[in-house]
């Protein structure tokens, strides 16, 4: 078919979708024609309005930020969370990092602990503790990559794996967030590259203006990461970036496992003290 031809027809179909409400001209004029379906795909949500997500996730049980305690609210709401001892142990990786005082009560205000999907969440972005190839996996990997739908896949194939300690990012697709931060954590126990997980993923928030993100538990499944060590190592660099960064309006922690739940509940209240007493005082501390 010469090209023309060609063009004539793709014009008709243009012409048919634009006046059946099936083509969007506000994403579709962005792209090429030529481009991959994921490119399109992920141009388009993220071009969505406000009204148009809401009516694209009306029928799902999406959380907004807002139906998220921040960590103030949710000790609170919970009266069995002060009731958690931290150890002598904890006490010592705790005084690796001097937090300022000052700011114990704003920041207390910027966290969260969210006990739920984290594919339900409607944020700036979500983490993914992906693996080197950004295969989608077992655990959260494969449960992000499930919600997202194929597009997530194909995208993530075009960025040539993901070092361990680095982090990459790609649109959202079909879940309720705009983006997902994919980072490799560390299969050797080493705190080192856990950190740099977390610091690269939230390093994210300027270049694509995030003000809001979710964290899972990185490396304490099948790699085997400890699990007590690796919150300490998540709320430690939490805190140092949120003393710094201002604009980070909320970054949430998402646990499933009991155990993971009580030791987020225990060292949160080192981390971001919801009272003028911090909680790293001796008298709280379990022997």
């Amino acid at each position: 078919m010469r090209a023309p031809v060609l063009r004539k027809v793709i014009d008709k179909i243009l012409f048919i979708c634009q006046n059946t409400g099936v083509y969007n001209t506000h994403y579709c004029s962005q792209v090429k024609l030529s481009e991959p379906r994921w490119k399109v795909e992920k141009q388009k949500t993220l071009n969505l309005s406000p009204e148009e997500k809401k009516n694209k996730y009306d029928k799902m049980s999406v959380v907004t930020v807002d139906m998220v305690d921040p960590w103030n609210n949710y000790v609170i709401r919970n009266s069995t969370v002060e009731k958690r001892k931290h150890t002598l142990d904890d006490v010592t990786e705790f005084n690796k990092f001097k937090i300022d005082n000052h700011q114990n009560k704003s920041l207390a205000e910027k966290v969260s602990l969210y006990k739920g999907d984290i594919t339900r969440l409607e944020l700036g972005a979500i983490v993914n503790a992906a693996n080197s190839m950004l295969k989608a996996g077992g655990g959260v990997d494969g449960a992000i990559h499930r919600a997202a739908g194929p597009h997530l896949q194909e995208e993530c194939d075009t960025l040539g794996g993901c070092p361990t300690g680095e982090a990459k990012i790609t649109g959202g697709y079909n879940l309720p967030s705009q983006y997902v931060i994919h980072t490799v954590g560390p299969q050797d126990a080493s705190p080192a590259m856990l950190k740099k997980c977390y610091e690269n993923s939230l390093a994210f928030h300027k270049s694509h203006k995030i003000t809001t993100i979710a964290f899972p538990c990185i490396s304490t499944g099948i790699y085997g990461f400890p699990n007590r060590l690796a919150a300490h190592i998540a709320l430690r660099t939490t805190r140092q970036f949120l003393e710094q960064n201002d604009r980070m309006e909320r970054v949430i922690f998402c646990t499933f496992m009991p155990v993971d739940v009580e030791i987020y509940e225990t060292l949160m209240q080192m981390y971001f003290p919801v009272h003028d007493w911090n909680y790293a005082d001796d008298a709280r501390t379990e022997t």
